[in-house]
Order: structure tokens, then C-alpha cells, then sequence
């Protein structure tokens, strides 16, 4: 009996943990920049498919542009990857329902930004 719990604990143990619920955009416009969303309500709880929105300038003279939008996950959270390196200021439009905040990337200060929204 005894060893039967300890191999079911061992066997719990050697499962790997779930990976967190984000969702993730591959932008694919020649960069390794990234921004990480984490989206919540004015009471702390995660906000589900709060809309993450930027228009993005890049290339010589910022001659190229695209559109990225992506959803948030249950857990609030949202990714996106491959962002050029060299890119105008970026200003993300997050917003779900009425509400809606503006954080600014720029890829010069941070390739890599996190961010911890919340919406009012």
C-alpha cells in the first residue's frame, strides 16, 4: 500500500507542469524584439480577449507598415514575437468593451517590453 502511494507521487512529480495560458502572435517582421501583455480589470481578475491592436512602421524611412491584433488568453496574458529591431515608436492599443489604455513601445529603450495593464 505504501509503495503504491510513493510510486503515484513520483509519478505526479515527473509530469510536467502546465505551461501558462498565453496567447501568442508570431509577427515575423525580421526582428527579435517581443511585448508581453498582462491584462486585468480594475478589481486585480485577468480580462479574456481584451484586444491588443498597433500599427507598426519599420524599414528605411518607415515605408513598411503593419497591422498586428491578438486576443488575450484566459489568464489576461497575450505575446507577441518578431518585431523589428528598428521600428518607429509603437503605441498598443488594448481594449475590451468601452474601456481602453495605450502603453508606448520603443524599440530603441526596450526590444523587449512587458506590460501590466489595467483596464478602467
Amino acid at each position: 500500500m505504501i509503495a503504491a502511494a510513493v510510486l503515484a507521487t513520483a509519478i505526479l512529480a515527473q509530469q510536467p507542469a502546465k505551461p501558462p495560458d498565453v496567447t501568442l502572435m508570431k509577427a515575423a517582421l525580421g526582428g527579435s524584439c517581443s511585448a508581453d501583455f498582462t491584462v486585468k480589470d480594475a478589481g486585480g481578475k485577468p480580462v479574456y480577449a481584451a484586444m491588443v491592436h498597433v500599427r507598426v512602421r519599420y524599414g528605411f524611412g518607415g515605408v513598411k507598415r503593419a497591422d498586428l491584433e491578438v486576443g488575450t488568453s484566459a489568464e489576461g496574458k497575450a505575446r507577441i514575437e518578431g518585431l523589428p529591431d528598428k521600428a518607429r515608436p509603437m503605441t498598443w492599443d488594448i481594449r475590451k468593451d468601452e474601456k481602453r489604455v495605450d502603453v508606448t513601445q520603443d524599440m530603441a529603450d526596450m526590444c523587449h517590453a512587458t506590460f501590466d495593464v489595467t483596464l478602467k
